[in-house]
């Protein structure tokens, strides 16, 4: 019996880590609270000094729900999309992992274990800060309209969730960033994402660094 429970070790420890992915279950959304609107357009901006400290959950879920969540019992989101075709996959980069926003179950789905934020752009800071959103659109969603009718409605999508992004943080005192300074092409083959599947953008997010 010793034997076969220290070959099962062997065995499992020859597997990728991605076999023990482990999956993220957030709190529920705070919907309440805040600076008021006004405030935070005064306070909105970019900066670019982040803190390592890692967000708490709850501040994690308000940040997610914020961005892209679902607001309405149709299943409609917290920012607008083009013919709401909701073709944005929001992407959750940090030391354990790389994750996608569920929604509608409220939780972050590991799609990998490894620390891929020195792919998400090429300022040194995205190799340090505690999480990084990355924007990546499913252009098949908009139909036969051709590639740059898609990739025009998905900057625009992206460009909205990112702005919603933004007021978060100036109403919680975070920093953030919009970068689109990376090498799309090889955070997509990280990322194992299909050929209809494009990196729009990624925007890091954390506490300022003063």
């Amino acid at each position: 019996m010793k034997k076969l429970i220290a070959l099962l070790v062997v065995a499992l420890m020859a597997f990728p880590s991605a076999v023990f992915a482990k999956d993220i279950k957030l709190p529920s959304p705070e919907k309440k609270g805040g600076k008021p609107l006004m405030e935070c357009l005064a306070k909105r901006k970019t900066f670019r000094r982040f803190s390592p400290k890692m967000l708490p959950p709850q501040v994690l879920s308000n940040l997610l729900w914020a961005a892209w969540g679902i607001n309405r019992p149709d299943g409609k989101r917290t920012a607008p999309s083009a013919l709401n075709k909701q073709d944005i996959s929001l992407y959750v980069v940090m030391h354990s992992g790389v994750y996608v926003y569920d929604a509608k179950a409220n939780k972050l789905v590991q799609k990998k274990s490894d620390d891929l934020r020195q792919f998400c752009g090429a300022q040194e800071f995205h190799k340090t800060v505690p999480l990084i959103f990355v924007y990546v659109s499913d252009l098949s969603k908009f139909g036969k309209g051709g590639h740059a009718h898609a990739k025009f409605y998905a900057a625009v999508d992206t460009g909205l969730i990112s702005q919603n992004v933004y007021l978060f943080a100036a109403s919680n005192d975070l920093a953030t960033v919009v970068c689109g300074w990376l090498d799309r092409n090889q955070l997509a083959k990280k990322l194992d994402l299909p050929k209809n599947v494009r990196v729009v953008l990624s925007q890091p997010v954390g506490y300022p660094r003063l």
